[in-house]
């Protein structure tokens, strides 16, 4: 078995997306992934499978987008990789909460960084298919402009390391 977390893009953010968690986690079992948990409501979900990582998305995303007639954003990580990612965390003194992390369904490109525009002293580093900012001043109120941001779905760390345990308890 393998123990993965998808992360779902746009989901009860703002209005739009509205998808209960208990719908989610039987939407999850339907599909016949096992042991699924959910935390907080904004599309985390952790599961188990022996299903391979293309399987269960291409499963997941049928089934969401059966369920909002749209086909929205999903991305899935392994435990491995969450692990992974986890020990290269950059900004090791920064709040948690200020620390962004956006998850990308591939590779970020090269120059993802390149047209950053950080006003207020934000930082970002790229870590493969992900994109770590640190948000000195939080990032309710940041004007920071990373297009490369807009291709994926982020999560703050203390999400990260909650859905990290979540993940670990499944082993």
């Amino acid at each position: 078995m393998t123990v993965f977390v998808a992360l779902l893009q746009a989901v009860n953010v703002g209005g739009t997306g509205k998808l209960p968690m208990a719908d989610l986690r039987s939407m999850a079992e339907n599909i016949g992934l096992q042991n699924a948990a959910t935390y907080i409501q904004s599309g985390n979900l952790v599961f188990e499978t022996d299903m391979t990582a293309v399987d269960v998305l291409d499963r997941l995303t049928e089934a969401l987008t059966s369920y909002f007639g749209k086909t929205p954003g999903v991305v899935l990580r392994s435990l491995s990789e969450l692990e992974s990612l986890h020990a290269q965390m950059p900004f090791p003194d920064a709040e948690p909460n200020r620390v962004l992390v956006t998850f990308l369904a591939k590779d970020a490109p090269s120059d993802a960084l390149d047209a950053m525009v950080a006003p207020d002293g934000e930082e970002a580093v790229v870590l493969g298919r992900e994109i770590v900012v640190h948000y000195p001043n939080g990032s309710g109120r940041s004007k920071l402009k990373l297009p490369a941001l807009k291709q994926g779905t982020a999560r703050n760390l203390n999400t990260v390391r909650k859905l990290l345990d979540l993940a670990r308890e499944r082993v």
